[in-house]
């Protein structure tokens, strides 16, 4: 229940991919929300703590994803030879979005030399800073790539939905049920 097969997701990637999902759109619009927050705001500061520090996490998750997807069977794609290609394709896109994401908005954090705390937990060193327009250069990136992600990940859910819905394929309930899918 824990791995995955080549019938359905384990319980590992399932949690990850819906633990993702949510923090990728909590973060946009946290995101979005707080670039409009004034100086005297009360949430001004508390609101980039919290978007650095679960963005940190979701990084953490991604790698830790995308270890787990290497060592393990991906279950079977539905659909025709162009679906399959293109859910293949989306898919790296997806973690190359993930990635450049989390990495810009790490760049954002520490272009000053500072480390980046999570929920104080733990500090995240700055490993690239003071760089020539670090901040400014790194936060465009952040923004488009953010913004391309949302739209990518929308598509994904579409179709997801038109692979449930119109096709009548297991995919969603792979991603949904661990256990249903292995009683075949």
């Amino acid at each position: 229940m824990w791995r995955n097969t080549r019938t359905g997701w384990g319980l590992v990637s399932i949690t990850l991919h819906w633990a993702s999902a949510l923090a990728v759109v909590g973060l946009f619009m946290l995101g979005w929300w707080m670039t409009g927050l004034g100086y005297f705001d009360p949430w001004y500061n508390l609101a980039p703590w919290w978007h650095r520090s679960i963005g940190m996490l979701l990084l953490f998750a991604t790698l830790l994803r995308i270890l787990w997807r290497l060592f393990q069977p991906t279950p079977q794609a539905q659909g025709s030879r162009f679906e399959r290609l293109a859910a293949h394709l989306g898919h790296i896109a997806i973690y190359v979005l993930l990635l450049t994401v989390m990495v810009s908005g790490y760049l954002i954090s520490t272009a000053r030399g500072r480390g980046v705390s999570v929920f104080n937990w733990f500090e995240v060193p700055a490993l690239v800073s003071h760089l020539p327009n670090q901040a400014s250069i790194a936060g465009e990136i952040h923004w488009y790539s953010a913004l391309a992600l949302l739209l990518l990940a929308a598509g994904h859910a579409l179709a997801a939905l038109k692979h449930h819905f119109i096709d009548r394929h297991d995919i969603l309930v792979r991603m949904l049920n661990p256990a249903r899918t292995r009683r075949r």
